[in-house]
């Protein structure tokens, strides 16, 4: 069993290579080796695609994948994808089509002109969207986990 401490390295880990992973495109086989150490699974920056391994059941809006990632094990794995989308609507959108995949809403921020949040999840996935207006237009950031058995 994992310590909590330990849970908390490899979340920290996750989380901030997940952060500089599109800053680091150029050293990706480098980085994923690092990440691969620190939390004994696997890694893959896939970059401008869905990583292959994203579960099927969790619906993407339509958009241009901007980056991709996974990382973890059969122990616990998160997927993080980010997608081009028009407007902050697309998160009217997103909980729509995560609704008729069987997703419950549990969770939604308060939404503006500039994006917002929601968190949705269903038996087997936890799935958390952002929508921002970022420096190329607007994005919905995907986080992605497996709930436990």
């Amino acid at each position: 069993m994992r310590t909590p401490r330990r849970r908390i390295a490899v979340a920290l880990a996750i989380v901030l290579t997940l952060a500089a992973a599109p800053v680091l495109t150029g050293c990706v086989g480098q980085v994923e080796g690092v990440i691969e150490n620190v939390t004994g699974g696997e890694v893959d920056l896939g970059g401008q695609s869905v990583p292959e391994d994203f579960p099927a059941d969790v619906p993407i809006t339509d958009g241009d994948v901007v980056y991709g990632v996974s990382a973890g094990s059969a122990d616990g794995k998160v997927w993080n994808v980010t997608v081009s989308v028009a407007d902050a609507t697309a998160l009217d959108t997103i909980k729509l089509e995560l609704e008729d995949a069987g997703f419950t809403t549990r969770l939604e921020g308060p939404a503006n002109a500039d994006g917002g949040t929601l968190a949705a999840d269903s038996a087997a996935y936890g799935v958390l969207v952002a929508v921002t207006n970022g420096t190329d237009g607007f994005v919905a950031n995907y986080t992605v986990t497996a709930n436990p058995a």
